[in-house]
């Protein structure tokens, strides 16, 4: 296989522990792992995308829409050892990943991470969108995230952080008015080295305790640039989440 520039691999794990089978769950006659791959697929600046997964389910369903689906070994801790497996047969210099927590993925956002990546030589970028409500702020589903004044992550946590000391935290709570706090959007860029060096990284106590793959990287000393977005998406964690986006996009139109 030549050498690629950038690519997208969603990493599909059927046995998720919050929700088991989310990536097949059907939403307007598609499962959620298409919606999220099509969209990913449509940034410009892609050369090729896949789908890692461990399950011949999943494979089976996703050869449906695309050829480049990857069957991984299943032991995998996160979605980023599985697309470190597919990195080391895979020469490219820029993976993103985009999980399938985002079946409303911007594929402008896509172009944006491989943008910045190029632009500053980073070895791992990520993204956020701003927090306006107390619900997702308490949410643990919703991954906060403080970034130093360079840009670059100083944690994730799905704690709600930075802490508005003195503000009433409470669900429906009015937003306080000074508060600026960030949202996790599920996409990483990786360099490969840097991908590689990563996944032979046992994993750390932070992202063990969080169940946040990203804190690996943070753990070593190693920086995360984080790139701003204004993103509405919706995020899937939940079987409410699914319900949630069921009418959404029964409202609206979306394309693939």
């Amino acid at each position: 296989m030549s050498s690629l520039h950038a690519v997208v691999v969603v990493p599909a794990r059927y046995d998720s522990q919050r929700f088991r089978g989310k990536v097949l769950a059907p939403i307007g006659g598609k499962p959620l792992i298409q919606w999220v791959y099509q969209r990913a697929a449509r940034a410009q600046l892609v050369d090729r995308a896949w789908v890692a997964t461990d399950s011949e389910q999943v494979r089976d369903a996703c050869l449906a829409f695309t050829e480049d689906v990857w069957l991984s070994e299943s032991e995998h801790a996160s979605g980023t050892d599985r697309v470190a497996e597919l990195a080391r047969e895979v020469r490219a210099e820029i993976f993103v990943n985009v999980q399938t927590d985002e079946p409303m993925m911007d594929p402008e956002l896509v172009d944006a991470l491989i943008r910045l990546m190029e632009a500053e030589n980073l070895d791992f970028a990520s993204a956020v969108a701003p927090i306006r409500g107390m619900d997702d702020f308490l949410d643990p589903n919703v991954v906060k995230v403080v970034c130093d004044a360079a840009g670059d992550a100083l944690y994730f946590s799905r704690a709600p952080i930075p802490w508005p000391r003195g503000s009433e935290l409470a669900p429906g709570a009015p937003w306080p008015q000074d508060l600026r706090a960030w949202k996790h959007i599920g996409i990483y860029g990786y360099r490969r080295e840097a991908l590689l060096r990563l996944a032979e990284i046992p994993r750390s106590q932070s992202e063990i305790t969080e169940s946040l793959e990203q804190l690996r990287v943070l753990d070593q000393g190693w920086k995360m640039r984080i790139l701003e977005w204004d993103y509405e998406g919706i995020g899937v964690d939940t079987e409410a989440d699914l319900e949630k986006l069921r009418k959404y996009i029964n409202t609206v139109d979306i394309k693939d």
